[in-house]
């Protein structure tokens, strides 16, 4: 009795100081994430150089941690130094009247009738839609302004988040291999689960930041470049926009090149307004149907739709870490729901064939 009185007491002190760690490190979430995200990223890489250098650990982290930064931080640096100054230009000039989306919008219905047609097929009230388009583009510029505003003015903490991910990721980079086996015999689902569990997050954080990232990359890259040749406003800011919407699948980076190239063909540009959609609807189209299967392996893709229903979901709970996130959620429930099926179902049917088996031999007169 006094052994059962101890573990359970044992149990309930390590689950209230589990809680209490947790809660600890909440504030640290993203960053915690990020620096997994990166050690995993960056592990192949890693392992090569300490092949070449076995005894020098933290030599060889240091190297991929300064490979890590060329490739993947300056870069970010640059473009959200650019994205805070042209969203701030373009903020102001919503405010003073200088662009005026409502006028964007009567050109457009002038130049094609059909989209009047179109709308009143569904009813839906034009005056009403050019209003909430109207203030739909202020309250969208003012979002991005106070949150360009917002980086600026918390730059010091941005660089102590980046930091301490850096300062993390090295020590994930050296001593990750060596964490996994903890993991794997302090975790209580058995060790075969937790393995696949682990292979699961690895393979959906891979695949996710590959497959998503890089091809949004890619897309804004491109979208920004056409935007950048054709003269347009902003093409950085709409370059990291077009980014951010090519997380979401499906709709993508459509929703800004081919309003913008409509609005070019009603305003008479009709040389640029056909080279922004032909190039937007081949090239930027065409990247997710290229470069998705080279980098993701067809094993741990999702259907689409939960695909979409996933990332809008990590979105809305997560913001831009929910694209992580929510396909992971959902990848960790298929996976949870799995071996509940293959496991657990079987043992249920060989328990239940068990009791079958002993009444109908009760029943037998000669046993």
């Amino acid at each position: 009795m006094q052994k059962v009185i101890e573990i359970r007491s044992f149990i309930a002190a390590l689950i209230a100081v589990s809680i209490a760690f947790t809660y600890l490190m909440l504030p640290f979430f993203s960053v915690i994430l990020w620096a997994c995200i990166i050690a995993l990223l960056f592990h192949p890489l890693h392992t090569k150089i300490l092949q070449r250098s076995p005894r020098r650990e933290n030599t060889a982290a240091l190297l991929t941690l300064l490979v890590c930064i060329v490739i993947a931080v300056t870069p970010t640096l640059f473009l959200t130094s650019a994205f805070i100054k042209q969203g701030t230009a373009i903020y102001q000039q919503l405010e003073s009247g200088q662009i005026e989306p409502s006028l964007w919008i009567d050109q457009v219905r002038t130049a094609f009738p059909i989209i009047d047609n179109a709308l009143a097929t569904l009813g839906l009230d034009i005056g009403k839609l050019k209003q909430q388009l109207g203030s739909l583009s202020v309250d969208a510029g003012k979002a991005m302004a106070s949150n360009a505003l917002a980086i600026g003015q918390n730059t010091l903490a941005w660089f102590v988040s980046l930091g301490l991910m850096l300062y993390l990721a090295f020590f994930m980079l050296r001593d990750g291999a060596s964490l996994i086996p903890v993991l794997i015999r302090a975790l209580p689902l058995g060790d075969e689960r937790e393995r696949l569990l682990m292979q699961k997050f690895a393979e959906v954080t891979r695949a996710t930041i590959k497959g998503s990232l890089v091809v949004a990359m890619v897309q804004g890259a491109l979208g920004g470049l056409i935007f950048w040749f054709l003269d347009l406003p902003g093409p950085v800011l709409w370059g990291v926009v077009m980014t951010v919407l090519s997380l979401i699948p499906v709709v993508g980076a459509g929703l800004i090149w081919l309003p913008v190239g409509l609005y070019l063909l009603a305003t008479g540009n009709t040389s640029d307004g056909i080279i922004l959609i032909a190039f937007g609807a081949v090239v930027i189209g065409l990247v997710d149907n290229i470069l998705r299967p080279i980098l993701v392996g067809r094993d741990t893709k999702l259907p689409d739709y939960l695909v979409l229903l996933s990332t809008l979901g990590g979105f809305t709970m997560f913001g831009m870490t929910g694209f992580v996130l929510g396909p992971l959620i959902a990848v960790l429930f298929i996976t949870f729901w799995e071996i509940f099926s293959r496991e657990f179902n079987v043992m249920i049917e060989d328990t239940y064939d068990e009791d079958e088996t002993a009444n109908l031999g009760s029943d037998n007169p000669d046993s």
